[in-house]
């Protein structure tokens, strides 16, 4: 006859809900270790996340109230020149009257402007030839030939919608992305 000593294997048998022990301790362990990766990469990925500095020069904000018909402003907007040009109705209609199959880079200024805002132009203040910064957005500057933009580095000149029209540049002054926050205010960004 046998009898027992009490050292059953524990591992055999199942409590009154049916998981054993062993089971419990596996499925701790492995969120145990779940939990410690996350927290191990966690400042690996948020290091990667722009800083503070950079984020607060991502958009910026330009009041339009003292640009007045005709004038133009310079703003710096990704630590690059950024031209607000507010249009006159004979800048404008110029811009209009030019075909587009006479530039090197067609676009109309509607195209270039948001709708309803045609007199507003926002471009970035880099050539597109070598990145210049071209003059024409203050006044009293040479506005070279064609009434807009002028780069005297290489000759290129732009017109009133800061289109291409003459000198080496490839294409047009960039247009930002950009919204108008109100009548008098614009975010570029």
């Amino acid at each position: 006859m046998a009898t027992t000593t009490g050292t059953a294997d524990l591992d055999t048998h199942a409590n009154e809900d049916g998981v054993r022990r062993r089971d419990f301790i596996e499925i701790a362990a492995v969120s145990a270790a779940g939990v410690g990766g996350l927290v191990t990469l966690y400042p690996l990925i948020s290091q990667m996340a722009p800083s503070k500095d950079v984020l607060a020069e991502s958009t910026t904000d330009v009041d339009l109230t003292g640009i007045e018909p005709g004038m133009a402003i310079k703003a710096i907007f990704r630590k690059q020149p950024l031209f607000v040009r507010n249009l006159t109705a004979k800048e404008i209609s110029e811009a209009q009257a030019v075909p587009l199959g006479e530039l090197r880079d067609p676009e109309s200024l509607e195209q270039r402007t948001k709708e309803g805002k045609a007199n507003w132009l926002i471009t970035m203040g880099v050539c597109t030839h070598l990145g210049c910064v071209p003059l024409g957005a203050g006044e009293g500057e040479n506005k070279g030939p064609f009434g807009g933009y002028f780069c005297p580095c290489h000759g290129s000149a732009y017109d009133t919608a800061a289109r291409i029209r003459k000198g080496p540049a490839p294409k047009n002054l960039e247009v930002p992305a950009y919204e108008f926050t109100s009548d008098t205010a614009i975010r570029v960004g």
